[in-house]
């Protein structure tokens, strides 16, 4: 029964802590855009620049006989 007396106050000082994290996050727009971040990851490669093409190896450089 004693032990109810730390508990109850901690879980009430637990609780109040979480309200104000998710008010906090609700102000500072953490929730701002959920969906954007994970789209931009599939589309990142169309904002970069394309590869750089390698010359066609020569037929020394693929160690093909001659004819």
């Amino acid at each position: 029964m004693t032990s109810l007396y730390l508990l109850i106050p901690l879980s009430l000082l637990l609780l109040a802590l979480a309200v104000w994290a998710f008010f906090w996050a609700v102000n500072n727009d953490q929730f701002d855009d959920l969906d954007g971040p994970a789209h931009r990851i599939l589309f990142d490669d169309d904002l970069a620049e394309p590869p750089k093409r390698r010359p066609a190896k020569t037929p020394a450089e693929r160690d093909e006989p001659r004819p």
